[in-house]
């Protein structure tokens, strides 16, 4: 895993917490039924399948909220590093002493001062 780019491991982990996400959703799902299952009420019985079908609903919207989030920034790094590997270095440009610029004294700036009035 030390070689992959990030980009693979982006996707692996979100791979992993989409996987986990959905096991608990569903035991939670199961845990609802068997509830749904032990009530004495009709109408408590309606209510905990009912909670059972929208945890799994809810998760699996957040799950694939969550894959497409990961694709988003696994796609966006990819791109950035093919981006930073074609674009050019720029040699940098060394200054030597000749090329500083001279500085002004006090008396170069006094004489230009004259002249502009």
């Amino acid at each position: 895993m030390a070689d992959a780019d990030l980009d693979v491991v982006i996707r692996q982990l979100a791979r992993q917490l989409h996987t986990g996400l959905m096991t608990r959703a569903k035991e939670r799902r199961d845990r609802f039924n068997g509830l749904a299952a032990k009530a004495k009420g009709k109408e408590t019985s309606d209510r905990f399948k009912m909670m059972a079908k929208a945890t799994l609903e809810q998760a699996t919207a957040a799950a694939k909220r969550l894959q497409m989030s990961a694709d988003n920034v696994a796609d966006s790094y990819a791109r950035a590093m093919r981006l930073a590997a074609s674009t050019p270095v720029a040699a940098k440009v060394e200054r030597t002493a000749k090329e500083k610029p001279v500085k002004k004294t006090a008396k170069a700036k006094k004489a230009k001062a004259k002249k502009a009035k």
